[in-house]
């Protein structure tokens, strides 16, 4: 899963900053928020030492952020001396992933689906260039299981979901052009689309399918069928449901001739109400 950060440029004259991994200065709650992002990348906790590197601040600086963050009970130190994520921070967390009414409505979907299959269910939603996983169900037993995360993140041209939710607002080259900008599209495999030309037509032929696929665009080896989702507007896509399959295991010929299984299986989440 591809990392990105992007910490703010804002000014303290009281700080007197180097600038941070993202480019602008690290001051005040700026600081404090880029060093707590980046101790959500390190489960096994990080050291004084490897944090102050990352986030380009003095020792001092980095130092001041955790002992506010720990006061916060954000932050915790263990008894080698290294810094991870508070009980706190992971109680607000998870108590607010789980009171999401997405989450909850969602919640059976993915888990009759990952039952189903015996393969992985997600949602996810839209945000820019990107899609964000909100909810995920593994398979069940000891089946072998995708390294997506709930919050992870990945290019909406590569995956099912993002093509579905993509075809819903870009129905023309020229938005699709615009979307697409100057920024090149990234290639995770072979088969990934990286020009707008051939993201046009995926994007023509999802509409007039009604479904979005991933044939070993975003990963080698991993397939994806994905259906709209209707939690908050009854004519748009709040997000889409995917069943992202190991190809070995479950081919994309199988997931495309169970539509209609996911579809009863959505039920009304996965119907316009015009």
């Amino acid at each position: 899963m591809k990392h990105t950060q992007a910490y703010g440029s804002a000014t303290d004259p009281a700080e007197d900053g180097p600038t941070g991994a993202g480019g602008g200065r690290l001051v005040g709650a700026d600081r404090v928020l880029a060093v707590l992002k980046e101790l959500a990348r390190y489960p096994g906790g990080v050291g004084l030492e490897e944090l102050t590197r990352v986030v380009g601040s003095p020792k001092p600086t980095v130092h001041r952020a955790l002992v506010a963050l720990r006061r916060a009970g954000l932050a915790d130190q263990d008894a080698r001396g290294r810094y991870g994520l508070g009980d706190e921070f992971l109680r607000m967390a998870f108590a607010h992933h789980e009171a999401r009414p997405e989450h909850v409505r969602v919640r059976p979907v993915l888990e009759a689906l990952a039952h189903r299959f015996g393969e992985t269910a997600h949602y996810a939603v839209l945000d820019g260039r990107e899609v964000v996983y909100r909810a995920k169900v593994d398979p069940p037993g000891g089946a072998v299981r995708l390294t997506s995360t709930v919050g992870g993140r990945n290019p909406a041209h590569t995956t099912a979901v993002g093509k579905l939710l993509l075809a819903w607002r870009l129905g023309t080259p020229t938005e699709v052009d615009a979307w697409v900008g100057g920024s090149p599209l990234e290639r995770r495999t072979p088969r990934t689309l990286c020009t707008a030309a051939a993201l046009h037509r995926e994007l023509a032929a999802t509409r007039a399918r009604g479904h979005g696929v991933d044939d070993q665009e975003t990963e080698t080896g991993v397939n994806c069928v994905a259906l709209p989702v209707f939690l908050t507007s009854p004519t748009v896509p709040s997000g889409a449901v995917s069943v992202s399959a190991l190809t070995y295991r479950t081919p994309l010929a199988a997931l495309v001739g169970a539509l209609d299984e996911i579809r009863a299986l959505l039920g009304p989440l996965g119907e316009p109400h015009r």
